[in-house]
């Protein structure tokens, strides 16, 4: 079952490529800002969720959207090229703050740090991406990507692995890794149980 607060990105709604991802951003701005106000002891939480979204989200964009902009959009192959810097940048700053954890001192700066890589990316990709994919593409087409991202966020990592930017990596990693993933998160769930 989705929590309406908190949904969970392959059983989203939206069509539209366009649409899915634009809500996506905005949900990921809002989970900073819950991780921002948690109590300094509630912090984990809400960043397993921040950290979940943007593994699943950005796996996805790297195997459906980033693909289909380098084929069919005039000059998508730069558009392409300077998004996934951007992302590689953003999933060391994440990877950083996920080894730290939300109760190690330097964790706040850290996570401004990631805000501030994350939003500017997502308005990069909006204004230069998916704007010209809702221009040079049919409806059909959109919703078909749609249907294509949900499907891979659903097999995405649910961590950041930062150097794993292209189609051929994130499908080579991608189930497993998305175990491994999701067994961690099952044993560090145990643990703190104890």
């Amino acid at each position: 079952m989705t929590d309406v607060q908190h949904p969970i990105p392959e059983l989203m709604k939206e069509a539209d490529v366009v649409d899915l991802l634009v809500h996506q951003h905005a949900m990921i701005r809002d989970m900073f800002d819950e991780v921002e106000h948690a109590p300094p002891g509630e912090r984990r939480e809400p960043f397993r969720r921040l950290l979940r979204m943007l593994a699943v989200h950005e796996t996805a964009e790297e195997e459906i959207v980033h693909p289909y902009t380098r084929l069919r959009v005039d000059g998508g192959a730069g558009v392409v090229a300077d998004r996934l810097e951007e992302e590689r940048e953003a999933k060391e700053i994440l990877s950083r703050l996920d080894e730290m954890g939300p109760e190690h001192p330097g964790f706040m700066p850290e996570l401004d740090r990631l805000r501030i890589a994350v939003l500017t990316h997502a308005r990069a990709e909006e204004r230069y991406e998916f704007t010209k994919l809702r221009a040079e593409t049919t409806a059909a087409e959109r919703r078909a990507m749609a249907l294509g991202v949900r499907a891979a966020e659903a097999m995405a990592p649910t961590r950041p692995h930062p150097g794993v930017e292209s189609m051929t990596r994130n499908l080579l990693l991608g189930p497993p890794a998305a175990i491994m993933d999701r067994a961690r998160d099952l044993i560090r769930q145990a643990l703190r149980r104890r």
